[in-house]
């Protein structure tokens, strides 16, 4: 398409386990905190895994009144307090934007787990159908987060919600990016939510055996590429992006954080939680990215990678990196930034976008903390234990969720 439109980033807000705020978050990143510690949401002592990346300090009354609090999942809190930071960080003055054509797409890989927990007690408890809230499906549905942004701005474009596992919030800016570069939109608020560090959610990851058991090494446990991982770290928060056209950007002004130029989104086809073999799946996702950005492998300095700390994910998308780059992998710095924030499932590609993008404009690569063992099998480079300086002028962010979803999402820095 020879009349594509370009897309830019130019507002940004986070919540995570190791920060609060863009600001914050970065300088989380930067230092290599560790946001993993014993879970607080719920008594874990019967639990094979009693630790989680739980957000700290959250205050929705900093963000919402009390009685929309009352009547949002955490997982839309979250979203909504993003949404609010992404806007306020952007600079858009409401009065000079046509409403119709600022759109929302959000998601979420489980949606309102708490409030469908909570609400499944009181039916069992108490035997009566009519316990049950009003409230309980609206608050629940992974749409709702998209459907409230979209209310509490008054955006009237382009809205739906994304749900595809860990891939969710890349499958979101995947999509925001593409509505903006055909013209059907001017802005897009785009990215994931998720808040399910409940027992039910524990419990099921326990019971498929996905997630870490290092209950008495639970802040060395994230540890992507490692020898010794042993399962991923749940995590929760979100991260949001605006995408905007850039003549609509440069037009009012705005600050331009980064350019997306090029989404790949494959599906692996194979098996329902495990990668395709040698990460077939990913490397592909990788590859249509680069070509979508028009840009080869020689381009790329970065890669903010999925590296979830498990035995399957790490080996094959090492590999896949290999497949794509051949030896430029050996050149690149590659990191996990989950090994800070444990695994934000839906939002993981949300919070990674933003810090791929910040890592950008620091010429700032942060640490895949714990990795003190490298597995032989993972033998790149991975900024290990601490942040690499890296001019970095063009960089991809991976996201692979369970069901084979694969999504590679690629920024570079602006450029007139």
């Amino acid at each position: 398409m020879a009349n594509k439109k370009r897309v830019v980033v130019t507002g940004m807000g986070a919540i995570t386990p190791i920060g609060i705020g863009v600001d914050e978050y970065w300088k989380g990143l930067a230092e290599g905190r560790n946001g993993v510690a014993p879970i607080t949401h719920f008594d874990a002592s019967a639990f094979d895994t009693k630790f989680a990346a739980e957000v700290k300090g959250f205050n929705p009354e900093n963000y919402l009144d009390k009685k929309s609090i009352k009547r949002l999942d955490p997982f839309a809190q979250f979203a909504i307090a993003t949404a609010k930071m992404a806007i306020d960080d952007s600079g858009i003055n409401f009065d000079k934007i046509d409403r119709e054509r600022f759109g929302v797409i959000y998601g979420s890989g489980i949606g309102g787990m708490e409030t469908l927990q909570q609400q499944h007690w009181i039916y069992f408890q108490s035997g009566n159908p009519k316990n049950i809230s009003p409230l309980f499906i609206p608050m629940m549905i992974s749409d709702i987060a998209a459907g409230q942004i979209s209310i509490h701005f008054g955006l009237k474009g382009p809205n739906y919600a994304t749900t595809s596992a860990c891939a969710t919030a890349s499958h979101a800016i995947a999509d925001a990016f593409v509505w903006i570069q055909r013209g059907s939109a001017d802005l897009i608020i785009c990215g994931g939510s998720e808040a399910a560090i409940t027992e039910v959610s524990v419990a099921g990851f326990n019971a498929m055996k996905a997630i870490s058991t290092w209950n008495e090494r639970y802040a060395e446990a994230s540890r992507p590429f490692d020898k010794d991982r042993n399962g991923f770290v749940m995590g929760e928060g979100a991260g949001t992006l605006i995408l905007e056209e850039l003549e609509h950007a440069l037009n009012r002004g705005a600050k331009i954080y980064a350019e997306i130029s090029g989404v790949g989104l494959t599906a692996d086809a194979y098996h329902i939680t495990a990668p395709a073999p040698g990460g077939e799946g990913a490397a592909r996702s990788m590859r249509e990215a680069i070509k979508d950005a028009e840009l080869t492998v020689n381009d790329i300095d970065y890669i903010n990678a999925h590296g979830t700390s498990t035995q399957y994910n790490d080996v094959n998308e090492t590999n896949a990196i290999k497949s794509v780059f051949g030896q430029r992998a050996y050149e690149l710095i590659i990191s996990s930034t989950k090994s800070m924030t444990g695994h934000l499932l839906g939002a993981a590609g949300g919070i990674e976008a933003i810090a791929t993008i910040l890592a950008m404009n620091n010429n700032l690569i942060p640490p895949t903390i714990n990795l003190t063992t490298p597995d032989p099998e993972c033998d790149l480079n991975y900024s290990p234990l601490k942040a690499s300086p890296r001019e970095i002028n063009a960089a991809i962010s991976n996201t692979f969720g369970f069901g084979g979803h694969n999504a590679s999402l690629l920024f570079k820095k602006y450029e007139e």
